[in-house]
This record gives C-alpha cells, sequence and structure tokens, in this order.
C-alpha cells in the first residue's frame, strides 16, 4: 500500500508540474497551488478510472451483452455526466461552493474543543504486528464508508423527495459502464456531503479518502456494465456483481417495495453485499431483467426524464417540486 502511495504521489507531483501550476500562473490563479495540487490528485485519479474502464470493462461488455445497445445518444450523455465527475469538474464546483462551508464548520468545532475522532488510532490495538497498517486501515475505510453508501442509498430510496432525485439514476433503459455517474447534481451534492462530513468526523487521511472513493467509483462502473455476469454464489455475498446490482435497477423489482411502485426495493449494497443480507434486503435470484423506471412504460404514465443533461437536471427539480 505505501508502495502504490508513493507511485501516485510521484505522478501526482509530476502531473501538476508540468501542467496545472503553469495553467494556474497563467490564469492568475498563483494563490490557489495548494488546492490545484489536490485538483490534480482526483484529475490523476479520473485519468487512471478512464484508462481501466476502456481496457478493461468495455471490452467485457462487448465480450457477455446483456443486451444490444441500440440508444447511443442516451449512452452519450452517460459518457458527459461521467466526464464531469472523473475529469473534476464536478469537485472544483464543489470546493468553490461547498469546502468553505466545511472548513468553518470543523474549525469552529476545533477551536471549541471537538476535534476529529481518529479511526485508524482507535482500531490500531487491532493489528499488533501487521506490517502495512495502511492497507488494514483501508480496508476499514472501504467498509465504514460502503456502510453509510448503503444507508444513503437506502434513503434516495426511501425518502419521496429525495426519491424524485435520484430516480434519474434509475431511469436509463440503455445501462452501461458509464451509467455510474448519471445522477441529479443536486443528489450528488447530498451524497457528497454525507461522504466528506463523515470522512472529516473520523479523520481520513486525504489520500486515503481519494484512494476509497476511486475504488468504490471504478467498481461501480463494473456494477453498471452491460454485462451478463456473476461472481458465483459465494462470490455474490462477497462482492456487488454486475448482476446483483442490476437487480437494483429492474423495473418493478429493485426500487419498489411491493411491485407497484410503493418506494423501497433490494440490493442497495455499494460494494459488499453484506449489508443487504444483514437488513433484510437482498435479492440473490439469477436474472437479467430490462432497467427503468416502471413511470416510464406506455401503460404508466410515460412519465419523460430528458433526453439531454440539462433537461434531466430541470425534470429532476420538477419532480422535485411537483411539476413533472
Amino acid at each position: 500500500m505505501d508502495t502504490l502511495t508513493d507511485l501516485f504521489a510521484q505522478a501526482q507531483q509530476a502531473l501538476f508540474e508540468a501542467v496545472v501550476q503553469p495553467l494556474l500562473f497563467s490564469l492568475g490563479f498563483g494563490n490557489l497551488l495548494e488546492d490545484g495540487f489536490d485538483a490534480t490528485g482526483w484529475l490523476l485519479v479520473g485519468l487512471l478510472q478512464l484508462t481501466v474502464m476502456l481496457a478493461v470493462i468495455a471490452p467485457l461488455e462487448r465480450w457477455r451483452p446483456v443486451e444490444p445497445v441500440v440508444d447511443r445518444r442516451a449512452v452519450r450523455v452517460d459518457v458527459l455526466y461521467t466526464l464531469l465527475h472523473r475529469l473534476g469538474l464536478f469537485r472544483v464546483a464543489l470546493f468553490f461552493a461547498v469546502d468553505p462551508l466545511w472548513d468553518a464548520l470543523f474549525g469552529a468545532l476545533s477551536v471549541r474543543g471537538y476535534g476529529g475522532w481518529q479511526l485508524d488510532q482507535w482500531m490500531a490495538p487491532a493489528w499488533p504486528g501487521v506490517s502495512d497498517t495502511a492497507l488494514f486501515a483501508f480496508v476499514a475505510y472501504l467498509l465504514v464508508f460502503d456502510l453509510a453508501d448503503y444507508w444513503i442509498h437506502r434513503g434516495q430510496h426511501g425518502l419521496n423527495a429525495w426519491w424524485a432525485l435520484h430516480a434519474l439514476h434509475h431511469s436509463q433503459r440503455q445501462m452501461t459502464m458509464w451509467s455510474d455517474s448519471r445522477n441529479h447534481l443536486l443528489d450528488d451534492l447530498l451524497r457528497d456531503a454525507l461522504l466528506v462530513l463523515l470522512a472529516r468526523a473520523i479523520g481520513v487521511p486525504p489520500g486515503q479518502f481519494i484512494a476509497v472513493v476511486a475504488v468504490t467509483q471504478l467498481l461501480e462502473n463494473l456494477q453498471h456494465a452491460n454485462l451478463r455476469l456473476s461472481f458465483g454464489r459465494v462470490g455474490e455475498r462477497l462482492l456487488t456483481s454486475p448482476r446483483f446490482h442490476r437487480l437494483h435497477h429492474s423495473i418493478g423489482l429493485g426500487h419498489e417495495s411491493n411491485g407497484q411502485g410503493t418506494l423501497g426495493g433490494h440490493n442497495f449494497a455499494v460494494l459488499f453485499p453484506l449489508w443487504d443480507v444483514l437488513f433484510g434486503t437482498a435479492n440473490f435470484e439469477n436474472r437479467y431483467d430490462p432497467t427503468g423506471v416502471r413511470d416510464q412504460l406506455p401503460g404508466e404514465g410515460a412519465r419523460d426524464y430528458g433526453r439531454g443533461f440539462w433537461a434531466q437536471q430541470l425534470r429532476g427539480l420538477q419532480r422535485l417540486f411537483g411539476r413533472a
């Protein structure tokens, strides 16, 4: 783990000095060098993720697709969402709009004596003699964030106002590896805010936080892939597979509690199906259903979720305020 961290740090430094730093100086933003260096880390992660997606997951989709891709325009919009997130554009927006609020909040708490709790230090007695404590801590962070993500996901499906935004993610009838980032921006903002607060509350080092997010996102790309793949009876219970997650996107099954439109559903786990098993929401049926939301069907109202990026964002706000 330390070797990988060092290699990443060297690549981040090289990219920053060669590209980002000169760009900041040329634009008159020399006062943002420290923040620019942090942003370079996210940019590097995004480039690595895109490389893995194109080199590994895309060939898998061509190898064993669940269905033929007939709506390439819908997929192209999902590609736009992915580039927006993976190239750091969304995170830059968060930096200017939201991060100052978290800095002020945690700064005020620190002044009053409420420092962040350090999860890795609290768990240190559990790994005496372990040579790679960074790897041990990384696995612990993955479990903590995945449990939080599970309950956030339950909230996205259980609260009417939140579902009005999250439904955009499920409205994709042509699911591919690009579909993971297809979210309403306000939905992304809410989820990211909760995870950032959690990261600061348990004292996750910035490098570990980037690694947790990077691994989670890449596995989510695999889960959303147009790929007929199961991990087997045992593997399906250890790691979320494309088959397991596709059931979560299935019309009438994945996000309905009784098949008649009531909010609920199955298979909310992001990485580890353990949470679905523990909390009674797991479905391990070996099936590959059409994806989407019931109200998109002609006989169920044929709701319009929008075809382009801005139309989809507008429709989400209209649903939120009961106007669509």
